[in-house]
């Protein structure tokens, strides 16, 4: 017999081709995966006792014809009577192509799934599709179907001695990409790798003869039982790394990893592993693969889960997921939400059972992991009051704490005239060295802040503890980082502070902006000191790794220089101001170098100063 496909359109196939091109590949996933499907029917029917014929051999077969541009999908599931073929091929579940159109003009890619037209992803990449099936039932005579891209179709009775379906695609001028071999096995190890029949593309092969020749065994390409099917108590710690190296091959042993199992109110289970970041903004997202009972979707997750949890790797297999027909991108539903919700507070659960139980272990790899969590808490609410328990903080001689561990630790000495607690912390331990050492002698304990995201971090909290403040060692004296009572300013005539800070800033270097104040720093603190108030520094720090801090960015750097009155070099040049501006330059510039901020031809000239002043 012949017909039309019960469309309302004769333009159907160019539809088709021109709306799902975008995402021409995903055919072959989606004609292997019908296969799969109509196998595991035929297994559902022989389980439920309504089919009681032999199963035999059941894997879905790929065959390419490179010469002539073939590919065929060949199963041994359930098949098709003329019937069937009539309702599933013929008539395609939408009302009109215009209005398919007008309904999802602004999305990018195709509209599958949800209409029935995965079969009709063949159209994309073929100028001839054929059809031969008999139904595994009884009695029943085989079809074949065959279209070559227009509303008409031919349908007949054809000999097949064996049950299931062939699906034979003449690949078209436009596709002779896919009539090779290496693009085949590439498509087949990316979307068919874990589905849960075996999916068989040509022999396996041996070196023989000094040369690669097939043997007789099936070349299986896919695992159809990977480690998210199975229940932890069945697996080793080795099941977990074997298969996270087979996922990705070059990288090193993961952290730890989570196993995902639920089945209400929706169904997901995965495996996700926290990565070692080797470079800590050089992360790799989009690491986390997407499947629908082991087809896979895509490696763009970021509507399932939380943006910071993009930094893991692994798998996630859900068919509760909402998807487009093409199944490349997720729809929005509760479900996902609600998806998402779970997989933060199993990455929370099992970090905090690490924290509580492995302590040693999880200080271990804090280094590795932190970047992550402080991610997390600044990005997540939930995330944040949960990993408020866990999160480690280290200081500079390489401790660890919890929050509540540190607080209690600097209490007694590190409380200021506000009865608030005050983190000392550095960035950098070389750079630092002097204000450090200078912070122990005082009893005081140094936290070392050097990740990319610790400008953000502390700010985080100081909102979630209460009564504390951070303060970086180099933001001021060492005596005044943790004040015990308000400063007393040197008495000074309005006259004289504006004499101090021109005499000063005519020392000083021009681009930032200098603010000289008199200060009483004590006897033997350093003639000069030039320090960044702390919220500033913090928000130019917080803008060069983004966050909305732009505008302080932009700024210009700010510095306050401090001149230490109760300091015997300062008091001889302020009582000889007219004579001394070779020692005015001296203290200046050794307070410039002490902040990094002496180069190029100042820094010249205080080194030849200085072998004068050493020469005399």
């Amino acid at each position: 017999m012949k017909g039309q496909i019960g469309v309302t359109t004769e333009n159907i196939f160019p539809v088709i081709k021109q709306f799902l091109y975008s995402d021409h590949e995903i055919f072959l996933r989606e004609l292997v995966a019908n296969a799969v499907d109509a196998t595991r029917k035929l297994q559902t029917l022989a389980g439920t006792g309504e089919w009681k014929g032999d199963l035999g051999e059941l894997k879905v077969r790929v065959e390419l014809d490179e010469k002539a541009k073939t590919l065929k999908i060949i199963d041994r599931g359930i098949g098709m009577n003329a019937e069937e073929v009539e309702k599933y091929i013929n008539q395609i579940a939408f009302s009109s192509a215009g209005e398919f159109l007008e309904k999802y003009k602004d999305q990018a890619n195709g509209i599958i799934g949800h209409f029935g037209l995965g079969f009709y992803s063949a159209f994309m990449v073929s100028s001839k599709v054929t059809i031969e099936s008999l139904s595994c039932r009884e009695g029943e005579k085989a079809v074949f179907w065959s279209c070559d891209g227009s509303p008409e179709f031919e349908m007949n009775e054809c000999v097949k001695e064996d049950r299931g379906t062939t699906i034979t695609l003449y690949l078209d001028s436009d596709s002779e990409e896919f009539a090779s071999k290496s693009r085949i096995e590439q498509l087949l190890g990316k979307y068919c790798k874990f589905m849960p029949v075996p999916v068989v593309f040509g022999k396996k092969t041996e070196w023989k003869d000094g040369k690669s020749v097939d043997t007789d065994e099936d070349n299986v390409i896919n695992n159809i039982e990977p480690i998210w099917t199975k229940a932890p108590s069945e697996l080793k710690e080795e099941d977990y790394m074997n298969f996270y190296h087979a996922l990705y091959p070059m990288e090193e042993d993961p952290m730890f990893y989570i196993h995902l199992n639920v089945d209400y109110p929706f169904t997901l289970t995965g495996v996700l592993y926290f990565p070692k970041i080797k470079e800590r903004m050089a992360i790799d997202k989009n690491k986390i693969q997407l499947y629908c009972n082991q087809m896979f979707v895509t490696e763009h997750v970021d509507n399932i889960v939380p943006d910071f949890l993009t930094l893991l790797h692994g798998v996630i297999d859900s068919p509760d997921i909402p998807l487009n027909v093409s199944r490349s991108y997720l729809q929005s539903d509760a479900n996902v939400k609600k998806i998402s919700t779970y997989i933060t507070k199993k990455v929370a659960d099992r970090l905090e059972d690490i924290f509580n139980s492995e302590r040693e272990t999880y200080e271990q790899k804090w280094d590795n992991i932190k970047l992550f969590i402080e991610y997390g808490m600044l990005s997540d609410e939930k995330f944040c009051e949960r990993a408020l328990k866990f999160a480690l903080l280290k200081d500079t001689e390489g401790k660890y704490y919890s929050i509540d561990e540190y607080k209690a630790s600097i209490e007694e000495k590190q409380k200021d005239k506000d009865k608030k607690l005050v983190f000392l912390y550095a960035t950098n331990t070389e750079e630092q060295y002097s204000s450090i050492k200078a912070c122990r002698e005082l009893g005081y304990n140094v936290l070392l802040m050097d990740c990319e995201l610790d400008s953000h971090f502390v700010g985080l909290l100081e909102q979630k503890i209460q009564d504390c403040r951070f303060a970086r060692v180099d933001s001021d004296s060492p005596s005044r980082l943790i004040p015990a009572e308000e400063e007393i300013k040197p008495e000074m005539s309005d006259d004289d502070k504006k004499i101090l800070s021109e005499l000063f800033k005519a020392a000083l270097p021009a681009g930032p902006e200098w603010d000289v104040e008199a200060a009483n720093l004590g006897e033997n603190e350093a003639p000069v000191l030039i320090t960044q108030q702390e919220f500033m520094r913090r928000y130019r720090e917080m803008s060069s790794v983004g966050g909305g801090m732009n505008f302080y960015g932009s700024l210009p750097q700010m510095y306050t220089v401090k001149v230490n009155m109760e300091n015997s070099l300062i008091a001889k040049i302020w009582a000889d101001r007219e004579n001394t501006a070779e020692l005015l330059h001296q203290v200046v510039d050794l307070a410039l170098l002490s902040n990094g901020l002496l180069k190029g031809k100042a820094l010249a000239d205080f080194i030849s100063r200085s072998e004068e002043l050493l020469k005399a």
